[in-house]
């Protein structure tokens, strides 16, 4: 059975990807939480990723770090993983691909924390560029094939890639048109995202970077951690 290394449900949005869709396309694993550090993770992580960093797939000694070369491998192994129509598959591996390596005011302006509600300052110019350009992949995607996902109508591999963003979404109030919001909300309500949720608000561990950054950039007005 593959082993999946992942981090602290409620920070780490890399991690998520991978989990979500073998938990949603109904991969079997076995999973492998092992807790973020703080500044680097590259001494707790190097004894199972080369890139001393989370996600990272064991396949009984095949090793397979980075989420894109991760949900790649199991293409190779499982249908559904992305599209079976070849536009919408060429689709899909652009738009995560350009998630996976874009987006960096989204990222360092809004990282991924599940737990808590922050109503920010203001929204910066290249923040806005992303969360526009983001809405007009979401809205092409969903027209252009139909919804209620991405590429369609199974949750395949470019839905996984954007999960995270479901979540910034709902911690930071970011504003999105009806269309994108109501594609972040389904995300949300799967099982799997629940699932993920319910974890993430359940975990005690507390990253000081990523909470400093909430503060820096908005005020926090909810954390619904349940441990103290």
């Amino acid at each position: 059975m593959y082993q999946l290394y992942i981090g602290n449900k409620n920070y780490s949005s890399w991690s998520l990807r991978p989990w979500l869709l073998m938990v949603e396309r109904a991969i079997p694993f076995d999973e492998r939480l092992v807790a973020l550090q703080e500044g680097s993770s590259w001494d707790a992580f190097r004894s199972f990723s080369p890139n001393g960093k989370v996600p990272c797939l064991n396949d009984d000694g095949t090793v397979v770090w980075d989420s894109l070369a991760i949900v790649e491998y199991l293409a190779e192994r499982h249908p559904g993983v992305w599209p079976a129509d070849a536009a919408a598959r060429a689709w899909a591996r652009c738009a995560a691909a350009e998630m996976h390596s874009g987006f960096a005011a989204l990222r360092g302006t809004c990282p991924m924390d599940c737990a808590i509600r922050v109503q920010l300052h203001g929204i910066d110019a290249p923040l806005q560029r992303d969360l526009s350009r983001l809405a007009e992949l979401w809205n092409e995607g969903l027209a252009r094939f139909g919804g209620p996902f991405l590429a369609g109508a199974a949750f395949s591999a470019v839905d996984a890639f954007f999960a995270p963003v479901a979540w910034r979404i709902l911690s930071y109030g970011l504003p999105l048109d009806d269309v994108s919001l109501a594609y972040a909300q389904r995300l949300r309500e799967l099982p799997g995202m629940q699932r993920w949720y319910a974890a993430a608000l359940a975990e005690s561990a507390r990253l000081n970077g990523t909470e400093h950054t909430a503060r820096r950039v908005g005020t926090v007005q909810a954390d619904l951690r349940t441990s103290a």
